[in-house]
């Protein structure tokens, strides 16, 4: 399946095949540390958005085989706790592409190591956009799905990135109208 992109800056057009899904899957397991943790014993919040963002970029990379900057985070919802001593793992692959950006899907599991009990911890969806070699927005490959979770999220998509423009929009108003005179 073949899929024809421009470079809208030089004009070039080129074949870009759809690659699976599953090239972009990529999978961290940290051991969370009491350094890790707050006064609950439980990890930082800003810990486990770290690690979103940076298994979120190496899925993007996977995928596009370009430098990726981070454009956004639509959210990130934190279900259940992961406490010290427990195994955390963060999964990502990207879900769906537009010329240049890709959205990336992302859970975290938390693991109790010695009862071998796993959960869902949090979700997030981010949008990664490649760059060439001038820092440039450049054309990345469409993905294409290969289970039914992956073909559920990239059919709901379309509604998360008008979403994703909206609040854009708006925060774009807001920054405008902070600005001094």
């Amino acid at each position: 399946m073949g899929l024809r992109i421009t470079d809208e800056r030089s004009g070039a057009a080129e074949e870009s095949e759809a690659v699976p899904a599953s090239r972009s899957r990529t999978v961290k397991t940290s051991l969370v540390l009491p350094s890790d943790t707050n006064h609950f014993g439980t990890i930082f919040g800003g810990n486990v958005l770290s690690f979103v963002d940076e298994v979120a970029a190496i899925a993007a990379m996977r995928h596009s085989r370009m430098p990726v900057v981070t454009a956004s985070m639509d959210s990130a919802d934190f279900l259940h706790p992961i406490h010290a001593g427990e195994a955390m793992e963060v999964e990502a692959f990207v879900s769906w592409t537009a010329r240049s950006s890709m959205e990336i899907f992302v859970r975290v599991r938390g693991e109790d190591l010695l009862s071998g009990e796993r959960r869902t911890t949090a979700t997030s969806f981010l949008t990664m956009v490649a760059v060439d070699e001038h820092g440039n927005s450049a054309p990345v490959p469409p993905v294409e799905p290969e289970t039914d979770e992956q073909r559920r999220l990239m059919e709901s998509a379309s509604s998360r990135q008008t979403q994703r423009r909206k609040r854009k929009k708006e925060n774009e108003a807001r920054r405008k109208e902070e600005m001094p005179a």
